[in-house]
């Protein structure tokens, strides 16, 4: 097998678990390359879109009941995601260039990983985490908290869940809501990359490409299912201790390669 698509595969397995598990999918596709020299397309923002387009299908995939729900009967709590994806859109837009090239940084990373994390940790121990239904006020605040995720190692599943604890939902209903939330984000994001596909498909290896989306797909399938289920009973404590540890990590390989 084609060395590229061997690193594409590893790439997407990352993707698709890291893009639902609360440690930052963004921050894991910058590190495996900078961890292990790998250079080109293969680190590029433009695979990483791609790569993000087949957690979207995963999305799809997993929730398409309750998509066609939103669509039909529940409405109001539509006009609440769509009201709450408004300001990572601005953000992504307003910031886009600045955020792909100054932000892709191993040492912002950390102190995001560590920040966020203590964040996780504090909001866990102290919310009431008794409420199953979102309403306006909760949908605004996590999607306001979700363009903090823009930022590599903040985590977009990780800050909107966290935002919906805070507000006092449930794991389960915060993890739902947030997987929600993230559908027409990474939809666009995915939209507006793949014009430079459509555009200059010769420029590109497709079959990279693809091999990373399929990858993606099929791992963050399982990811979301093994997540909605973990979360049932338990907290997000085991999330938390692997960011600290691979901040300790970053930081250890970051003073050796200087």
């Amino acid at each position: 097998m084609d060395q590229e698509i061997q690193r594409s595969i590893i790439l997407g397995i990352v993707q698709g678990l890291t893009e639902f598990f609360p440690v930052s999918s963004t921050a894991h596709l910058i590190l495996f390359p900078w961890f292990f020299g790998w250079h080109g397309e293969i680190d590029s923002l433009t695979f990483d879109v791609a790569l993000h387009g087949g957690t979207l299908l995963a999305l799809l995939v997993c929730f398409y009941k309750d998509w066609l729900e939103l669509l039909t009967k529940e409405r109001q709590k539509l006009c609440y995601i769509l009201a709450a994806i408004v300001p990572a859109g601005a953000v992504g837009i307003l910031f886009k260039s600045f955020i792909e090239h100054q932000l892709r940084n191993p040492l912002i990373m950390v102190a995001t990983l560590i920040g966020f994390g203590a964040v996780m940790l504090a909001v866990e121990k102290h919310s009431a985490k008794n409420r199953e239904s979102v309403s306006f006020r909760d949908a605004m605040f996590i999607g306001v908290a979700q363009a903090l995720a823009l930022i590599p190692g903040v985590s977009r599943s990780g800050i909107t869940i966290t935002a919906g604890l805070f507000r006092g939902l449930s794991r389960e209903s915060a993890a739902r809501f947030s997987f929600l939330l993230s559908t027409p984000v990474i939809a666009g994001a995915t939209l507006l990359e793949c014009r430079k596909l459509i555009k200059s498909p010769e420029a590109y290896n497709l079959d990279m490409f693809t091999a990373g989306f399929l990858a993606a797909f099929v791992s963050g399938f399982f990811a979301i299912k093994f997540l909605l289920a973990y979360l049932r009973k338990n907290p997000l404590n085991v999330f938390v201790y692997y960011r600290f540890a691979l901040a300790a990590v970053i930081v250890a390989a970051y003073f050796r390669m200087q």
